[in-house]
């Protein structure tokens, strides 16, 4: 095993004289005090190994002696993870000595005495290889697979496994004889380095299913598919965290991962607060009970900041391989940015723009690209959905990271100051963001089979009609009311139906919060009517009067169970004032 001493310290980045060979992300661990500190190699230049530490390197002198381990960063996968809040590095957050996880402590992310019950799905004698599944136990109504290792090269064949039975973890469930007759003892737990991407699937298509989310400017407006990928960019204060909140708790996912990657602690002891307490509109239990929480605060050091959101990756494409539709939430890769950002720095590299490394664009097109919707080797499906916040300092959405994750992120929600200051939530500006899952012929074969073959072309009519509304509202402040025609007015009142009545929905109204697919069809289908019709006006003052009515009739509707007797009565009215003009 390859040792080594300290040469020189840096902050968080060690120079270490070796005595033998190591890898490029190998794990060390270094000595100081009676501590070891968990250590990643960045960096190899001859006998001269620069690492980076995952902990505070106060105290930590030249000579201090370190260790290798033969193996990179990664994570242990297995039942049990659910409902737990994990650091970057894996430490079960809960197992911690008092408020703060001290210097060298490590926790054990797994529960090793907990008895699961195991039903076998595999044989004696299968053939089976990577990932295949071989039984299955249960974890808060989730059914979780037991698989083969996902490291196994080519195949094996089951030469034994135990029957339908409590068993845990550690817990040897099966014998697998390889092609070269070497034997495998298989339990429930799987090991994978988190900056590699797992390739245990047989395809990956193009994304073409809408996820629901029950958001209407996201699900109408701008829809984003099981395995698709978008951004949250916006200031502080636009409502980022509500609508990650509205969009874990609604949307058709079977787990929900959220990385806090280098928020504020209030922040993050906000999400350990309000997440516990949130109920599952798809269970009736705690979404709690199918969500993990990964959190570094920024006070945390960079490394491990930068490992979290790579630890939640892997997590989420150990339950895709299982079959299971995952939404991982990423608040806020700016933080992950920043970290990238100081380890480059630190290293002396050539700086790119503000500084950030210059291979930024690989580095987030790499992990956008570890999400997707897959077939696996049995016929099954799995996907992961990623939505990422990004906090561009001034709300300036030219910075780099923003730039560099709008070309590889097919979903772009951007919230805007404006919009939150008139309280017009969620603050998702209709004109600049954009779905590009709109332009696949595979989702418009999908809407037209799950919806109809006209919901693509009216949504795009209403994004016309937003855009043409917002230029005349920058006439009529240049100009005055007076200064244009009643047509014009006539034609923002209309974009102005479709941001009251479509995009602008209320998280905290119990009927509002969530709006089904065909509720928001319905929805659609109304305000289509509304902006088609031929109104005849002889002032302005009567536009206002009748598009201010209207509005607060549908506005009404929204917050009336749909299809109820109120609702339809709703509708009615509406439709009356439509014929009356």
């Amino acid at each position: 095993m390859t040792k080594g001493t300290v040469n020189s310290v840096i902050s968080n980045m060690v120079t270490l004289r070796v005595d033998g060979p190591v890898k490029q992300g190998e794990i060390c661990y270094i000595e100081t005090g009676g501590d070891k500190l968990m250590s990643e190699v960045i960096k190899i230049i001859g006998a001269d190994v620069y690492v980076q530490v995952f902990e505070s390197t106060r105290g930590l002198k030249v000579g201090a002696p370190a260790e290798f381990t033969g193996h990179m960063l990664e994570v242990q996968l297995a039942p049990g993870m659910l409902s737990k809040e994990f650091d970057g590095l894996q430490n079960d957050l809960n197992k911690m000595e008092g408020v703060f996880l001290k210097r060298g402590q490590y926790t054990d992310p797994l529960d090793r005495d907990r008895e699961w019950d195991f039903i076998p799905i595999a044989k004696e004698g299968d053939v089976v290889q990577s990932s295949d599944w071989l039984g299955q136990v249960d974890e808060n109504t989730q059914p979780i697979k037991i698989m083969v290792p996902f490291q196994m090269e080519g195949k094996a064949k089951v030469k034994s496994i135990v029957k339908a039975g409590k068993y845990k973890v550690e817990d040897t469930i099966a014998v697998l004889v390889t092609e070269n007759q070497e034997e495998i003892k298989v339990n429930m737990i799987q090991h994978w380095p988190v900056k590699f991407a797992m390739t245990n699937y047989k395809q990956k298509p193009r994304p073409f299913k809408l996820l629901e989310t029950g958001v209407r400017t996201i699900d109408t407006f701008n829809p984003i598919v099981e395995g698709g990928t978008g951004f949250i960019p916006g200031p502080f204060g636009t409502g980022k965290t509500v609508l990650q909140h509205a969009i874990s708790k609604q949307a058709e996912a079977d787990i929900v991962i959220i990385a806090a990657c280098g928020e504020r602690a209030n922040e993050v002891v906000e999400i350990f607060t309000e997440f516990p307490e949130l109920d599952d509109p798809h269970t009736g239990r705690k979404l709690m009970e199918r969500t993990i929480i990964i959190a570094n605060t920024s006070n945390m050091p960079v490394a491990a900041r930068e490992a979290s959101v790579y630890t939640a990756m892997t997590m989420a494409e150990y339950y895709r391989a299982m079959g299971l539709r995952v939404l991982l939430m990423a608040d806020s890769t700016s933080r992950w940015a920043q970290a990238l950002r100081e380890m480059s720095n630190r290293m002396e590299e050539l700086p790119g723009p503000d500084a950030f490394p210059m291979d930024l664009s690989a580095l987030i097109s790499n992990f956008y690209g570890r999400a997707g919707y897959v077939y696996l080797n049995n016929g099954e499906v799995g996907s992961i959905t990623f939505i990422g916040t990004v906090s561009p300092a001034g709300g300036n959405l030219k910075e780099p990271v923003t730039e560099n994750t709008k070309k590889v992120a097919r979903c772009f929600y951007g919230l805007e100051q404006e919009r939150a200051d008139k309280k017009r939530y969620p603050a998702v500006n209709p004109i600049d963001s954009y779905s590009k899952y709109l332009e696949y012929p595979e989702f418009a074969d999908y809407i037209k089979n799950k919806i109809n073959d006209q919901w693509i072309p009216k949504v795009l009519n209403l994004k016309t009609r937003m855009q043409r509304g917002k230029e005349i509202a920058e006439q009529i402040n240049i100009l005055g009311d007076d200064g244009v025609p009643v047509d014009y007015h006539i034609t923002f009142w209309k974009s102005e139906i479709i941001d009251f009545v479509l995009l602008q929905q209320d998280a905290f109204d119990e009927v509002d919060a969530v709006s089904s697919i065909e509720r928001q069809e319905a929805i659609l289908n109304l305000v289509t009517d509304i902006c088609d019709k031929d109104f005849e006006f002889e002032n302005f003052n009567e536009v206002v009067d009748y598009f201010k009515k209207m509005i607060n009739l549908c506005k009404q509707m929204n917050y009336s169970e749909f299809h109820s007797e109120q609702y339809e009565d709703f509708v009615r009215q509406i439709h009356e004032m439509l014929n009356e003009n």
